[in-house]
């Protein structure tokens, strides 16, 4: 029960976008903040060393640095958002709303950018790693190409696929409350959906018949690519995300059985040409017998048309040419 409680919880975050400040206002105020509280420490000092009036410079000098101690907290409120990014924000634990338009903007100073995402590793010039972190929420379109990876077809042979999905981040709450890493989220979706979407289909059809409508990875790639989009977007919808594309960019037998496939599709183009031939060699053999009983040019019996069928067939249907022998005798 507390389970579904918790999931509840979290798929109700629902996107709130504010409108704060204009950053440039409240930088003039703050910089003339700066310059008031300076000033009231300086004429305090003034007022408490040359007019002898202590209580109202201490008082003046007081009151400069709790406005300088205020105006540095009020520094924490500047936030830029450039185009094409989001910046979610919490304050104190609590969902504080998103900026989607870029500019130049003041929030409360206690609201914090909120992105478990954001992290890039850079290397320092002294060799070690440190970590640069960009809390914004980027909402432009992106390309995640996936990694080529070994899979089994519906028929169990050994195959390699790869995909590239297009995809972008549609609501930037979502994807930073209801995922940790919306990125290595869709990452381990795609993998998931590629292999199950494999081991649907064969690879190819290996009986060569023109009327099958079976689909296959080969020759279906563009369909199959859209039913994993479909099916990608499914898992991905509670992340904010939106999937633009799904492309088939690599597809190929896995290196111990290519050999073999190669060996099978060759024989399947063999005995396909040699029904071909067959079936042209028949229909030439028919044609002659034809003309020859209508134009009466020779009258055979059914032994010597077996004979001059079987030699036609020959002569036709094989992968040498043949070697013609004049008979000067009588064919009886």
């Amino acid at each position: 029960m507390s389970s579904e409680m918790d999931k509840q919880t979290l798929t109700n975050v629902q996107e709130k976008e504010i409108r704060p400040l204009s950053g440039v206002m409240m930088l003039v105020v703050v910089i003339a903040g700066f310059l008031v509280s300076v000033a009231g420490v300086a004429f305090g000092v003034y007022l408490a060393e040359e007019k002898d009036m202590t209580a109202a410079g201490v008082v003046l000098m007081v009151s400069g640095v709790i406005l300088f101690v205020v105006c540095c907290i009020l520094c924490g409120g500047f936030h830029v958002v450039n185009p094409n990014e989001a910046l979610v924000m919490t304050c104190f634990g609590q969902y504080y709303g998103t900026i989607k338009k870029e500019g130049f903007y003041f929030t409360n100073p206690f609201a914090a950018a909120f992105n478990p995402a954001a992290s890039a590793g850079s290397i320092s010039l002294d060799g070690k790693n440190s970590v640069k972190r960009n809390m914004k929420v980027s909402t432009k379109v992106m390309t995640l190409n996936n990694d080529k990876q070994k899979v089994n077809d519906v028929l169990g042979n050994p195959v390699v696929i790869g995909a590239v999905v297009i995809w972008r981040v549609q609501d930037p709450t979502k994807a930073v409350f209801n995922v940790e890493n919306y990125k290595t989220y869709l990452s381990i979706q795609c993998d998931t959906i590629i292999r199950n979407t494999a081991r649907m289909y064969p690879y190819d059809n290996m009986e060569e018949n023109s009327d099958s409508d079976e689909m296959t990875l080969r020759g279906s790639s563009q369909a199959i690519a859209d039913n994993m989009k479909v099916e990608l977007q499914k898992r991905v919808e509670s992340a904010g995300l939106e999937i633009r594309e799904v492309r088939i960019t690599h597809l190929a037998y896995s290196d111990e059985i290519a050999a073999a496939m190669l060996q099978r599709q060759q024989a399947v183009a063999i005995i396909a040409a040699r029904q071909k031939i067959v079936e042209g060699a028949v229909s030439m053999v028919k044609m002659a017998i034809d003309q020859l009983g209508e134009e009466e040019v020779v009258v055979l019996d059914e032994e010597r048309k077996a004979a001059m069928v079987s030699n036609l067939l020959v002569v036709l249907c094989g992968n040498k040419d043949a070697q013609p022998i004049v008979n000067s005798g009588s064919i009886y």
